[in-house]
C-alpha cells in the first residue's frame, strides 16, 4: 500500500452516503436547543468538511446553501475527482474539493476562516498523529464563535466488538487481492468461528448477531469501517482532551434523541447524571448508561450562552418543515427507554399545521389553543422528537428561498438525470431546508418523468429499468415478469403521487 494512504483503505471507494446531521441548519438547531448562540448561516458563511468521502453530503450542502463558500478535502483522489464531477454536473459554483492530506490542507495559505467545520466518522479511523493535525487545523481555521461537528466510534459500546475487528483485520492482512475479497474472506472466517461456538462469541452474546448483520452490508462501507490500519474507538473525554488545544469546548450533541432526556433516559439515570457537576464526566457516565457506540458531538470555539429570553425568541422564530407524508407518522414511537404513545393534543396539531407547509415554531403555537398554552420547553420537546424520528427538519430563513431554489434545481436536475443509469445517489436538495432529503432511485425516476411531462410515470420508470435488465423486489422476492414489475411500479407511483409528491413540492424538490 502506497505511503500517501497512511494505512487507510484506498483500493475500494467509500459509499455514496448522505448525512443530514452535517447540515448547517441542523447544527444550528441543536445549538439553539442547548441555549448556545450558533454561527449565522442565513447569509454568507464558510463551511468545511474534512474527509468528505464521495463528497455527496458536501455537494448537497454547497448546492443547498449557494451563499456559503464550501471547502473540503479527502486524500483519496478517486473521491475528490468524483466529487468534482458531481459538482460540475450539478452546476455547483461555490464548492472547492481537494485531495490534500490533512497535513497538506493545514499548510495551505489560501483557505478562509470557517464558521463550521465537520468530520463524519473519520476521527476514529485515523492515527493519533493525524488527529493532532486535525486539532491544529481546527485551531488555525475555525473562527471564534464557530462550530465543529465531529462524529466517532466510542466506548464503551464498541468494547465487545473490538476483538472481532482485530480478528478480521489480522486474517485479511496476508491477502494480496482486493479489499472486497479480503473482507469477504475475513467475514467468512469469523462466521465459521461463531458457528463452531468459539468461547469469545459465547462470552459476548451481542457479537454474533452483529456479525450476521455485517455479512449483508456493503463491502465498501465495511472496508473503511473495520479494515484501516488505524482504528480507535474513543471515550468522549479523549476527544475533549485532544481538542482542548484548539480552544474548543463541548457544546451539544447533534444526535437529537440524546437531547431529549425524558425519552432517552430512565428517571434513575437522569437523577444520577444530575448529581455530576463535571460536564466531561457527565457525558462519559451517560455513555456507560446507554452503552453508546457512536457519538455526534458539537464543539464551539468560544461558546456564547444566550439568556432565556433570547433563546426563546430564536426558537420561536425557527422555521421547521415536515419531510414525510403526514399519514405515515405513527401514533407510537420506540424510544430508547421503551415504546410510548404520542400525545394527540400536542402532536396532531403540530403535524396538521406542518402538512400545510413550513412554519416557525411560534406560528405553529399561535395557531392552536392547546399548543399556545404549552410551555416553550414542551413545544421544543415535541419538535425534537419529530426531528429525531426523521419526520421534521429545521429550515433556513424563508428570505433566501429564491436563490436556493435556482441552485437546487440545477443540482437536482443532474441527480435525476444520473438516475437513468445509476442508483448511487439517493438524495435531492431542498432549498427550504438548506439540506438534502433522502429520495430513492425509483422515486427519482418518477420525478424525472414529471419533469419531462411523461403521462405514465410508472411506464417511464419501467422502460428505463427494463432496458438495463433490472427487476424490482417485493417482500423479498424478485419480480420476473414485466406485468408484475409494472404493477409494482404503478402501486409505488400511486403512493408517491398521493403522499410524497405534495411534501416534495413544499420542500422545493418538485
Amino acid at each position: 500500500m502506497s505511503d500517501w494512504t497512511y494505512g487507510y483503505v484506498s483500493d475500494i471507494d467509500y459509499t455514496h452516503g448522505f448525512y443530514r446531521e452535517l447540515a448547517p441548519a441542523h447544527l444550528r438547531f441543536c445549538l439553539l436547543s442547548k441555549g448556545i448562540r450558533p454561527p449565522e448561516i442565513d447569509g454568507d458563511f464558510t463551511y468545511c468538511e474534512l474527509g468528505f468521502g464521495q463528497g455527496v453530503t458536501l455537494n448537497v450542502m454547497a448546492a443547498a446553501n449557494p451563499r456559503a463558500q464550501v471547502w473540503g478535502t479527502d486524500f483519496n483522489p478517486n473521491h475528490a475527482a468524483g466529487a468534482r464531477q458531481l459538482s460540475h454536473d450539478g452546476g455547483v459554483a461555490n464548492s472547492h474539493f481537494c485531495d490534500d492530506s490533512f497535513e497538506e490542507f493545514l499548510a495551505r495559505d489560501d483557505l478562509p476562516q470557517f464558521d463550521m467545520i465537520v468530520l463524519h466518522g473519520i476521527y476514529s479511523w485515523i492515527s493519533a498523529e493525524n488527529r493532532a493535525v486535525i486539532a491544529a487545523f481546527l485551531r488555525r481555521r475555525l473562527k471564534v464563535g464557530g462550530a465543529v461537528y465531529i462524529s466517532y466510534n466510542t466506548l464503551p459500546g464498541w468494547a465487545p466488538v473490538m476483538p472481532l475487528r482485530e480478528l478480521m483485520i489480522q486474517h485479511a492482512a496476508g491477502g494480496r487481492d482486493g479489499a472486497a475479497q479480503r473482507v469477504d474472506r475475513a467475514l467468512a472466517f469469523a462466521k465459521s468461528l461463531a458457528d463452531d461456538n468459539a468461547a469469545y462469541f459465547g462470552a459476548n452474546p451481542g457479537v454474533a448477531p452483529r456479525l450476521e448483520k455485517m455479512v449483508s452490508m456493503s463491502r465498501n462501507y465495511l472496508a473503511h469501517e473495520y479494515f484501516n490500519r488505524d482504528w480507535t474507538p474513543l471515550y468522549h473525554a479523549d476527544v475533549v482532551r485532544e481538542l482542548s488545544d484548539a480552544k474548543l469546548t463541548f457544546a451539544a450533541t447533534a444526535n437529537v434523541i440524546d437531547l431529549i432526556d425524558a425519552v432517552a433516559l430512565t428517571a434513575k439515570a437522569q437523577e444520577r447524571l444530575a448529581e455530576v457537576s463535571d460536564p466531561v464526566f457527565r457525558e462519559t457516565l451517560r455513555d456507560f448508561i446507554v452503552n453508546q457506540q457512536f457519538r455526534r458531538d458539537l464543539f464551539t470555539r468560544g461558546a456564547v450562552r444566550m439568556n432565556a429570553y433570547e433563546q426563546a425568541e430564536r426558537l420561536r422564530a425557527l422555521r421547521i418543515a415536515l419531510v414525510v407524508p403526514r399519514k405515515t407518522i405513527p401514533n407510537q414511537v420506540a424510544f430508547p427507554i421503551g415504546t410510548s404513545d404520542l400525545k394527540a393534543e400536542v402532536y396532531a396539531p403540530l403535524f396538521d399545521r406542518l402538512e400545510k407547509g413550513p412554519a416557525t415554531i411560534g406560528e405553529i403555537a399561535a395557531g392552536d389553543p392547546a399548543l399556545a398554552a404549552l410551555p416553550l420547553a414542551a413545544m421544543l420537546q415535541a419538535v425534537l422528537v419529530g426531528v429525531s424520528q426523521g419526520w421534521i427538519a429545521p429550515c433556513l430563513d424563508a428570505s433566501g428561498d429564491g436563490a436556493r431554489r435556482t441552485s437546487a434545481r440545477r443540482f437536482n436536475g443532474a441527480v435525476l438525470n444520473r438516475a437513468r443509469t445509476s442508483a448511487d445517489l439517493t438524495v435531492l436538495v431542498s432549498p427550504v431546508l438548506g439540506s438534502g432529503v433522502p429520495v430513492d432511485r425509483i422515486t427519482q425516476l418518477f420525478l424525472l418523468a414529471r419533469q419531462e411531462k411523461q403521462g405514465d410515470i410508472a411506464a417511464f420508470a419501467w422502460q428505463i429499468l427494463a432496458s438495463q435488465g433490472q427487476r424490482l423486489i417485493r417482500e423479498g422476492a424478485t419480480l420476473e415478469s414485466p406485468e408484475d414489475n409494472l404493477a409494482e411500479l404503478r402501486a409505488r407511483a400511486q403512493t408517491f403521487t398521493d403522499g410524497f409528491l405534495p411534501v416534495y413540492e413544499k420542500l422545493g424538490l418538485a
